[in-house]
């Protein structure tokens, strides 16, 4: 990966890291902002009530159905912040840390109270997570207690930054989701490199 600095991201995926989208690529070796406007929606009745808690306990706005909304990403060689912000004030912040290596190696997610184990996916240029197990206060929870996860980005309409996350549970069906296509925000040079605050 010639001049990518190394980090959480590039040092995970290793050689893999080349199968991202280029604009994925320049993301996740030096940070950014990403900017524009979501959907979010919640299931019918019994999974609509259940969507509805967990937006309550992620702060995730739920009086309109869109929002603007901006991601400020940033990387050190032991994690990567994601620092999700709704137009409301309300904030989403999650801390990523690798374990092991690509494709066999996992990222631990810490959002709150929950921690999630996610594997990675690449396909077609984008990155899908896939859930594999959950830690409630640091106690493991049965995946059939859990919602559910379907999140992926990818880069489509040659810049947008397009990105999904849904959570289901069985029987009820989709809880809750928030989605959409995001522009890059340039960086000014005057403001200096940020890295992850834990």
């Amino acid at each position: 990966m010639p001049g990518a600095p190394y980090n959480a991201a590039t040092l995970w995926f290793g050689p893999a890291f080349e199968r991202l989208h280029p604009l994925l690529q320049a993301l996740h070796r030096g940070g950014g902002r990403l900017s524009g406007e979501v959907a979010i929606s919640t299931g019918t009745g019994l999974a609509g009530r259940l969507g509805r808690r967990l937006a309550q306990r992620l702060g995730i706005p739920l009086d309109r159905p869109r929002r603007g909304f901006e991601v400020r990403i940033v990387h050190d060689e032991d994690a990567m912040q994601w620092r999700r912000r709704f137009d409301d004030g309300s904030e989403l912040i999650s801390i990523f840390r690798p374990v092991g290596r690509y494709p066999d190696g996992h990222w631990l997610e810490d959002t709150g109270p929950a921690r999630l184990r996610l594997g990675v996916d690449l396909d077609g240029g984008g990155w899908r997570w896939r859930l594999r197990s959950v830690a409630w206060r640091g106690l493991p929870w049965p995946r059939f207690l859990f919602p559910s996860t379907d999140a992926y980005k990818r880069i489509e309409d040659g810049d947008r930054y397009r990105f999904a996350v849904a959570f289901s549970l069985f029987p009820f069906g989709e809880l809750l989701r928030y989605e959409g296509a995001l522009h890059a925000i340039p960086a000014d040079p005057a403001v200096p490199v940020e890295r992850v605050a834990t």
